[in-house]
């Protein structure tokens, strides 16, 4: 019979794999922002608000903060390298007003973790102290992430329509919620456990919005905006 650690070492690689494809399942969204040249009405916020989440995921899992925490490490810096090529890609096709507020919040979570690791590497000495301070902030700041799509929940249900809450990206933050709550489990890791557990909600309050409204959604709108973009975009380069 397998041992505890070996099983939450297994689950923590299905984890990774989940939060890798979690990480490229915006690209169909990408896909349409670079055929378009204009991000047209969706946000940045989740992207930004990852980037952050996926940097404090990363100084949580180092050795001297928190040991055995290597899959921690693996898919967080994967996912903060994918996560500001998506910022860029807003920021490329954004227009100055927008690419004003990406560059203040790119600064800000900046200097905070410049802050962070300034304030955690000087003042607490042990991996205990350390770990505690750090997973208290991974949890802040994944709630925000997780939470960060409340505006394009609001959108689905004023709008009813589901166009601009990619389905795959729901859906992979529903299936990432449950697989590392299972992880924080197996070897109880509270700071790992709440984020996850109100990860898995999140993702799964998305799914019902997206059965919800899938059907009063006028997809062909949305080939129609590209090609106006597209057609903007075009007379713009002239």
């Amino acid at each position: 019979m397998a041992d505890t650690d070996t099983i939450r070492t297994v689950v923590g690689i299905i984890g990774n794999v989940i939060s890798f494809f979690l990480f490229l399942s915006p690209g169909p969204t990408f896909v349409k922002i670079l055929k378009a040249k204009s991000v047209m009405e969706f946000r940045p916020d989740p992207y930004i608000a990852t980037v952050l989440n996926c940097a404090v995921w990363v100084f949580y899992g180092m050795p001297f903060v928190h040991p055995d925490s290597l899959l921690v490490i693996t898919i967080n810096g994967f996912g903060l390298a994918i996560e500001l090529l998506y910022v860029s890609i807003f920021f490329i096709y954004s227009d100055w007003s927008k690419r004003q507020k990406i560059i203040i919040a790119l600064i800000v979570e900046a200097v905070f973790m410049a802050v962070l690791i300034f304030v955690t590497l000087t003042f607490l000495h042990g991996t205990k102290d350390r770990s505690m301070l750090i997973g208290i902030v991974a949890i802040v700041f994944n709630v925000i992430m997780y939470t960060s799509p409340l505006t394009v929940m609001k959108k689905v249900i004023t709008t009813k329509s589901v166009k601009y809450m990619p389905f795959y990206l729901s859906l992979a933050n529903f299936a990432n919620g449950i697989v590392w709550a299972c992880y924080a489990l197996l070897k109880f890791d509270p700071y790992i456990l709440i984020p996850n557990g109100l990860g898995s909600l999140s993702g799964l309050v998305q799914l019902i919005l997206f059965a919800a409204f899938y059907r009063t959604t006028n997809w062909d709108e949305d080939e129609k905006e590209v090609e106006l973009s597209t057609s903007k975009s075009n007379k713009s380069d002239v």
